[in-house]
């Protein structure tokens, strides 16, 4: 039965990272698209998840590396791929209403106070799992003050953002998530260190700046990779997943390099595995697991998602034209539909795939 619970949590840390990916394409892709996109994704998953935690050995409870850093950049490099110039022309779509925020906001509540359950989930009994739990919640408490803090200050007016208006930049419309998302950094950047002996302190420290380059993220880095480098990211999943993720990634092997016998005591073979207390093992040693570990994600994301991209940008699968991007009418059956309109019912045809390509 223990090995069924895992199996399950682990499969849903799979979908969790198809779902961050999801993020990056959301509104303008079919649903071929995504179930092809979550394909390719799904078995690089396994292939990346399997590297790191069996051949490396690398500690990653969490899932900053795995799920988020893999999940974001994954992501980013598929909707990099499928590049729209001509976006624009639904940029009017692309917003929220503010009822629809309200209930989002509910979300971001129910994730904030699962959050510690969902890093400890598969740690070893016992202390490392309180102290992932612990260490997930002082990391959330201090992100959502610098969430907030950094909310007002880069406000002009000094006012808190929860979904704030969508702001020009180029040709794109960019929506500035704030309390929505970045106060849910904390977690995500205490993936990987969560059950080390990180301390409260340390905790706050890393939610603190988590919460801090999410808000700057979304209110600065999204509109200039979407300018510059052209990376359309609906979501802004590299300022809630991303970032935070390598944040986490860095925080886990510089935690991993300074653990010692001293600290840990009989715990660390309960932390670092068996091997911890045999004349072989060094902290210094796992570290550099550790940083190795978060090279070989990015790598498998970004690969991956240009191949994975690329299969996705040939004109088979019925993607939307820039014209009616972020509509759900192309595809869903819409209350108060006449029959017979068939406005939206548009695809993308060979020779507007070609356009975009070029």
């Amino acid at each position: 039965m223990k090995c069924l619970c895992c199996s399950m949590i682990n499969a849903d840390f799979c979908t969790g990272a198809v779902l961050i990916s999801f993020g990056a394409v959301l509104g303008k892709t079919s649903p071929v698209q995504l179930l092809v996109m979550a394909i390719f994704e799904v078995t690089l998953f396994a292939i990346n998840e399997f590297i790191l935690l069996s051949i490396l050995g690398a500690n990653d409870a969490g899932g900053s590396m795995t799920i988020h850093t893999f999940g974001a950049y994954f992501g980013l490099m598929v909707t990099r791929v499928l590049y729209r110039p001509n976006l624009e022309k639904s940029k009017h779509r692309s917003t929220s209403v503010y009822h629809s925020d309200l209930f989002a906001m509910i979300g971001t509540i129910y994730l904030w106070m699962f959050w510690p359950s969902f890093n400890s989930a598969i740690t070893n009994y016992g202390d490392p799992q309180h102290r992932t739990a612990m260490n997930t919640y002082y990391s959330l408490a201090s992100c959502t003050l610098a969430t907030f803090a950094f909310s007002a200050l880069v406000n002009h007016e000094g006012k808190l953002d929860m979904v704030s208006t969508p702001s020009m930049w180029s040709s794109f419309v960019v929506q500035e998530v704030h309390i929505q998302n970045a106060a849910l950094a904390g977690g995500v950047a205490v993936g990987t260190a969560g059950e080390m002996m990180l301390t409260p302190f340390g905790s706050m420290i890393v939610g603190f700046l988590a919460g801090t380059i999410s808000v700057l993220g979304y209110k600065y880095l999204t509109p200039f990779l979407e300018s510059k480098l052209k990376i359309q990211d609906t979501c802004g999943i590299n300022n809630l997943h991303g970032m935070p993720g390598i944040l986490g990634a860095v925080v886990g092997a510089v935690t991993a390099s300074v653990a010692s016998k001293d600290v840990y005591g009989k715990g660390l073979e309960r932390v670092f595995g068996e091997d911890a207390h045999s004349n072989d093992w060094s902290a210094q040693t796992k570290g550099a697991f550790q940083a190795i570990s978060l090279g070989v994600t990015l790598g498998m994301a970004l690969l991956g998602g240009l191949i994975t991209g690329l299969i996705l940008k040939l004109p088979i699968y019925g993607a939307p034209p820039d014209t009616h991007c972020f509509e759900d009418g192309l595809y869903w059956e819409m209350p108060g539909e006449e029959e017979g309109h068939h406005e939206l019912n548009e695809v993308a045809t060979p020779n507007e795939v070609e356009k975009l390509s070029s």
